[in-house]
């Protein structure tokens, strides 16, 4: 089946950035959209920002300007480029592939505390 692996997360202080990676396994990560979501305990997992396979981004509008998303073809690899962090972005990362809403990785924390 489909692997994600993501990687990245950490501890920061309010306004301090991180670089998440998402390597995806398999064939499948050129021929489809790739989006970053995230959740904290008790609630719902959010998507937060999207790709499509030619590159436009979306996002939604509590990270907008701030993150940005990426994807590198070559390496299977998405990427989410996170700044000016704030503690209302804590929460368990994870990427998927919007087309196989079953497929996820493990996640990655991200704390922004002071």
């Amino acid at each position: 089946q489909v692997q994600l692996v993501e990687s990245g997360g950490g501890l920061v202080q309010p306004g301090g950035s991180l670089r998440l990676s998402c390597v995806v396994a398999g064939n499948i990560f050129s021929l489809n959209d790739m989006a970053w979501y995230r959740q904290t305990p008790g609630k719902e997992r959010d998507r937060v920002a999207y790709i499509t396979t030619q590159h436009n981004a979306t996002y939604t509008d509590s990270v907008k300007g701030r993150f940005t998303i990426s994807r590198d073809d070559a390496k299977k690899t998405l990427y989410l480029q996170m700044d000016n962090l704030k503690p209302e972005d804590t929460a368990v990362y994870y990427c998927g592939v919007p087309k196989y809403p079953d497929f996820w990785g493990h996640g990655t924390q991200v704390t922004v505390s002071s």
